[in-house]
């Protein structure tokens, strides 16, 4: 037989042999956790409204008689003042609405002007303002602390709003004093609209200074600039103020067109120069009559004469013959006209010549005067762009001379204008009756406040609260499956246990047969038997983090469980320190655990049982020894475990908290299963998660959890273990204490371990 069978595995995982179906619960849907707490938590949040209940209808029944004076001002956006919108936009101030009303609502509520009105109506020696009941000293606002206790309450009574979309300004004042409120009222309406006159004035005013000495710069630079501009007209001749007008533009045309004239001179007798001396004579001839103009007059004489001469002679050559002294004096006549041609046809050639040379050194001088005359026209042209850039200067100059001068001129009337952009459209009258607040509305504003804050107390608790109170929190904190959850059961009643057996009394599964308590042990009793693989449990181990968490009353309980089938099971009570099993079967403990070991007596003459479960025999601790770790230690204590191996089907042991002593971890190793039990609201999270460490660290066969004396009426359980009816009884509901156990170490009733 093996006393182990389950190791951790790496990582601090246990390889207990879960149950089917088991496995470790996830985080629940947020939204129901929510109403899980609420539900928990209800009386706090039902407290918290009834105080916030009664807090509104206290505050409704005290609230003071409070009198609100009321008051309107318009403060027009627009102007017709041209030169304050100029201005503005000059600065890069924003003209619009919204923007600017808001900004007059925060000068409404400034220190500065608050100061105004309090030191005008003396508001710090005031009683009605200071709502004193008795007399009051003098104070002076020079005191910063009065001075800022006085703009404080001042600020905090008034209240200023804007109309939506209007320029309507409402200023309001509350005070216990109806003529107080409208007096303060009116104050800051007249203060507001004085600061308003006084800094518009003012800022026009220093304007109106800078116009001025800027004015005197303008003023020199626009005559400097005209200056500037005069010189320029007279050094280039430009006549008035047209700069097209001058004696290098007109200068410049008339050689244009000299030249061009020069030219085409030059041209025409350059031609007819390189005709003419290209030509013999017969074809110079020619050549003279086709140019323009023809032959000169008396070179055509000639030809005239000698064509004449040439006919007469050719006649009386004809009628004479040639050797005629008629005919030999025509025929010198003939050469002397011919050669009196070709001296005339010479000269023409030469004079051709000439005035080819004469053209073209024409034409030459008047290139270079046009040159001459480009040259000052360019440097025209750069005069000309600088006398532009003068005259656009000048202009612009002046232009904004003319200007300021023309706004300082109307700067005096515009600021006597600019205070009439506020106008007083409602004046503050003293109210006739206080202004209260909604009594249902005060409570109802209480309710809520105490609904937030009983919400926000419950979930502060819940979240403060250590103790494990679901399947959920318990498997997410153990890493360990849940077995089984025990219902907190109802003590039997005097007359009930009047006829009953002190087992009958203190196990309510021999009690309550058919009560969700019975169930929730067969529950367990079923978890346990499928834990293991192969076989169920035989030695399961029942231990816990600390006193108080019921684990005897579950050990004694599931022993009778196992014990109503076919299995003979054995309860060995291996609490040494603090023995109680015996105390719940209403059995002697003069014998038991304790004198087997030290060899007093055998197993078969300690065991004792019940006439109710016949198959369940129980071992009593016996007398207390000094060294109880050691003793079950010890190998007559390994021994009588195998011994109880062979003779039972399972063997339960009640061992002592393993937070308090050491019995249990030694124990463990014997076990097949160990289940730790953990109590419903009282066990912590960090004690658990301890123990659990430790049975880790000690290689127990960890099997699982059993959440014991759990309230199922509590929200987390709606409908555990009876829903419609379902469940074999639903009274069990209360709290449950063994009877007959006064005597055992006054521990809680039920509770024992």
């Amino acid at each position: 037989m093996s006393f182990q069978n389950t190791q951790p595995l790496p990582g601090g995982d246990i390889a207990g042999n879960a149950p089917p179906g088991f496995s470790t619960a996830g985080a629940d849907n947020t939204l129901s956790e929510a109403i899980l707490t609420l539900k928990k938590r209800r009386w706090i949040v039902i407290v918290a409204v009834l105080l916030g209940f009664v807090y509104g209808i206290y505050k409704a029944k005290t609230q003071p008689k409070l009198y609100n004076a009321f008051g309107q001002i318009q403060v027009r956006s627009g102007s017709s003042n041209e030169y304050r919108i100029d201005a503005a936009a000059a600065m890069g101030g924003s003209t619009d609405t919204a923007s600017k009303m808001l900004t007059e609502i925060q000068i409404l509520k400034s220190d500065t002007l608050m100061l105004t009105v309090a030191r005008e109506m003396d508001l710090a020696n005031n009683p009605n303002f200071l709502e004193a009941k008795g007399p009051i000293g003098h104070s002076n606002l020079d005191d910063p602390a009065v001075r800022q206790a006085t703009i404080g309450r001042l600020q905090h009574n008034l209240r200023i709003t804007l109309v939506p979309k209007t320029e309507i300004i409402n200023i309001s004042y509350s005070s216990l004093n109806a003529k107080l409120a409208a007096d303060i009222v009116n104050k800051v309406i007249a203060a507001y609209i004085q600061r308003s006159y006084e800094t518009r004035f003012a800022s026009t005013q220093r304007v109106s200074q800078w116009l001025s000495s800027q004015l005197d710069d303008l003023k020199q630079q626009v005559e400097t600039s005209q200056e500037q501009m005069m010189e320029l007209q007279r050094r280039l001749g430009i006549l008035g103020f047209d700069p097209n007008h001058n004696q290098i533009s007109t200068s410049l045309e008339d050689l244009s067109k000299a030249a061009g004239d020069a030219k085409l001179a030059r041209i025409i007798a350059e031609s007819r120069y390189r005709v003419l001396s290209g030509m013999d004579p017969d074809s110079m001839e020619s050549s003279i009559d086709t140019m323009p103009g023809g032959a000169p007059a008396e070179l055509n004489q000639l030809r005239i004469q000698l064509s004449t001469a040439k006919a007469n002679y050719a006649q009386m050559e004809a009628n004479l013959g040639p050797n005629h002294p008629q005919s030999k004096s025509l025929k010198a006549q003939i050469a002397e006209l011919t050669s009196a041609v070709d001296k005339e046809q010479t000269r023409l050639l030469l004079q051709a010549k000439e005035n080819y040379v004469v053209a073209r050194a024409n034409e030459n001088q008047t290139n270079a005067a046009l040159e001459a005359q480009k040259a000052d026209a360019y440097k025209l042209r750069d005069d000309l762009i600088e006398y532009t850039l003068r005259q656009r200067e000048f202009e612009s100059n002046r232009t904004l001379y003319e200007g300021l001068l023309q706004k300082l001129r109307t700067a005096g009337v515009e600021a006597g204008l600019e205070s009439m952009e506020i106008d007083i459209v409602d004046p503050a009258m003293p109210p006739a009756h206080p202004t209260l607040k909604s009594s249902s509305k005060m409570v109802l504003v209480g309710v809520i406040f105490g609904l937030i804050g009983g919400i926000i107390v419950a979930f502060l608790m819940d979240s403060l609260d250590t103790g494990l109170r679901t399947i959920a929190e318990v498997e997410s904190v153990t890493e360990l499956p849940s077995l089984a959850v025990i219902p907190r059961a109802r003590r039997t009643s005097p007359e009930q246990g009047a006829s009953m057996t002190t087992a009958q009394k203190n196990l309510i599964v021999l009690s309550q047969s058919k009560s969700q308590f019975a169930e929730a042990f067969r529950s367990l009793r079923t978890s346990l038997l499928l834990s293991t693989t192969g076989h169920p449990p035989k030695f399961i181990l029942l231990t816990s983090a600390t006193p108080s968490e019921g684990k005897t009353t579950l050990s004694t309980n599931l022993a009778c469980i196992l014990a109503q089938g076919d299995a003979r099971v054995l309860l060995i009570d291996a609490d040494l320190r603090r023995p109680s099993v015996h105390h719940r079967f209403g059995m002697s403990g003069k014998v038991g655990l304790t004198t087997i070991l030290t060899g007093a007596t055998s197993l078969e003459n300690a065991v004792q049982n019940i006439a109710e479960v016949p198959n369940l025999d129980i071992l009593a601790a016996g007398p207390m020894p000094p060294f109880p770790s050691e003793m079950l230690s010890s190998h007559a204590m390994d021994s009588l475990l195998q011994h109880c191996g062979d003779l039972y089907t399972h063997v339960l042991l009640d061992t002592p908290p393993i937070l308090s002593v050491t019995d249990g971890v030694v124990l463990a190793r014997h076990a097949d299963a160990v289940v730790l039990v953990v109590r419903h609201g009282s066990s912590s999270k960090n004690v658990v998660r301890r123990a659990r460490d430790l049975l880790v660290r000690s290689a127990a066969p960890l099997t699982g959890i059993v959440l014991n004396a759990v309230d199922l009426n509590s929200p987390d359980y709606y409908g555990y273990y009876g829903y419609s009816g379902y469940s074999y009884s639903s009274a069990d509901s209360g709290s449950w204490e063994p009877q007959g156990t006064s005597e055992v170490h006054n521990r809680r009733s039920g509770e024992t371990e």
